[in-house]
């Protein structure tokens, strides 16, 4: 989470059974029954509390002295589970500090607080305030900072249905190679809020083939793995329209690494209006069909009262 906002969106790996540095899967049975529990544990992150499914408001903060609380009379007005006043956010240059109003039970590591700085999501220790069933932190996103709320009790957790996938496809287990720029890069790459920028860290390019054809994506670093948002033919259509995600162990050496599309994921931006997810840029929209990883259905997917 340290790196970048979107190593929190990383998933685990799984075992490898000896294979992660080739291409090819050894036992096809082993290979399936990973890839289904990748899955499993896909869902139960996805509905657990740093997933998405339960996040309820998102609000820019811009004004020097902000108030909340359910109240209409609030600059940002939360949902109707939280206190009518509950404090206010002051801009500080050390980052948001809030203070509650008298008598609003508002907790920090199970200890009641009256008034703290609320160190963002970027930070070694990010704060989290807990009220009642809802929760918020702070996050930064772009030198901008914002009010990120949750509900542990958002009816969405339990109605969410399962994730709908292509058939698993060993073929689209493959191999690539990082092509290392002379110097990583910085780059800018878009979002889906409008005007909102991430520039992530990229060490260079990977190079694979697919159906015997060459494709390349550009890289992001994240931690030790590579991360990638990318598009291909099925975006927008049968999958996610700002792209998917995945990630691939970071090559040693100048070798090589896999890429495991029947790992790529939605971003949270698919199930909520709520997130700041990176779209695939325009280096990395594939001129290929992905038949892996999850699909997109808008009308089953999308989080009631989200979109």
């Amino acid at each position: 989470m340290k790196t970048t906002i979107y190593t929190l969106l990383a998933v685990a790996a799984g075992g490898c059974l000896g294979a992660c540095d080739s291409g090819e899967y050894p036992d096809p049975v082993a290979y399936e029954a990973e890839i289904r529990e990748w899955r499993a544990g896909r869902l139960e992150r996805l509905k657990g509390p740093t997933g998405y499914l339960n996040l309820v408001g998102l609000y820019w903060l811009a004004a020097e002295t902000t108030t909340f609380g359910s109240a209409a009379d609030n600059d940002i007005s939360l949902p109707a589970a939280a206190a009518p006043h509950i404090g206010k956010l002051q801009m500080t240059p050390d980052g948001i500090f809030m203070t509650a109003e008298e008598g609003v039970d508002v907790r920090h590591d199970e200890q009641p607080v009256d008034a703290l700085l609320l160190a963002d999501d970027t930070t070694e220790s990010p704060v989290t305030i807990v009220h009642g069933s809802m929760v918020w932190t702070i996050i930064k996103r772009d030198n901008r900072f914002a009010l990120r709320v949750r509900d542990y009790e958002h009816p969405a957790i339990a109605a969410f249905p399962p994730i709908e996938y292509y058939p698993i496809d060993p073929g689209l287990r493959v191999t690539a190679t990082l092509h290392e720029f002379a110097e990583p890069r910085i780059l800018n790459v878009e979002t889906v809020i409008e005007g909102l920028g991430w520039k992530p860290q990229s060490p260079g390019t990977v190079a694979f083939e697919i159906g015997g054809e060459r494709f390349e994506l550009e890289a992001y670093a994240s931690g030790d793995e590579l991360f990638f948002v990318f598009g291909d033919q099925t975006s927008g259509r049968e999958t996610y329209p700002a792209g998917r995600f995945l990630y691939a162990s970071w090559p040693e050496n100048g070798g090589t690494t896999v890429m495991d599309f029947n790992r790529a994921y939605n971003p949270p931006c698919a199930f909520n209006d709520f997130a700041t997810c990176p779209v695939a840029s325009p280096q990395n929209r594939l001129a290929t069909r992905i038949e892996a990883g999850e699909r997109f259905d808008p009308e089953v997917h999308a989080t009631p009262g989200a979109h």
